[in-house]
């Protein structure tokens, strides 16, 4: 596994292996791609994070910060090796926690984009998006799914073979917070 694009193309990552599902190269250069207009120094949220790569990719690309959130530990050991072969322990966050409830627990733009690659067997995705049809906490939320798999809302959705990526956009004019961390 890889960095696709930006400044660190080509660049490897470490992977857990085992049950973890990273998303493929091609998926994620493309999923990136589409929200490249997004990036340029976006505050990011990567839940779900696993390795980081999706984050890691935003960065590479522009984004001026990620904050990932994780609680597996075999993706928390990769994800910490990933960050410090990176170096951007100064540029990102790592919370080790539930990635719904840290979701759950932020206020309106708090981030400006939020990428989400949950378990496809779960209903985190359909959770996810519904807290952010009520609570907007990023400008952009974007969610890897099944692509048999409809998310709730009126969101943008691609497919890639068997999955696919669904983003959502806060209407204009809805103003963005200035915190980027959860409510306590």
């Amino acid at each position: 596994m890889r960095i696709v694009g930006g400044d660190w193309a080509g660049k490897e990552l470490v992977s857990p292996g085992g049950r973890v599902r990273p998303t493929s190269e091609a998926v994620r250069d493309a999923w990136l791609a589409w929200l490249a207009a997004d990036l340029p120094e976006a505050r990011v949220l990567d839940l779900f994070a696993g390795t980081g790569a999706l984050g890691l990719e935003a960065l590479s690309r522009g984004a001026a910060t990620v904050d990932f959130v994780e609680n597996g530990p075999s993706a928390l050991h990769s994800l910490k090796a990933n960050r410090a072969r990176l170096r951007v322990q100064k540029r990102t966050r790592l919370f080790k926690r539930d990635a719904i409830h840290y979701a759950e627990a932020l206020g309106p733009g708090a981030y400006d984009l939020t990428l989400a690659d949950p378990p496809y067997t779960s209903n985190a995705g359909a959770r996810l998006v519904r807290h952010w049809l009520e609570v907007p906490f990023s400008r952009v939320l974007a969610v890897e799914h099944a692509a048999d798999r409809d998310l709730p809302g009126k969101g943008s959705k691609r497919v890639f073979g068997d999955i696919a990526v669904s983003v959502y956009r806060r209407p204009e004019g809805c103003r963005a917070g200035s915190v980027g961390s959860p409510r306590r």
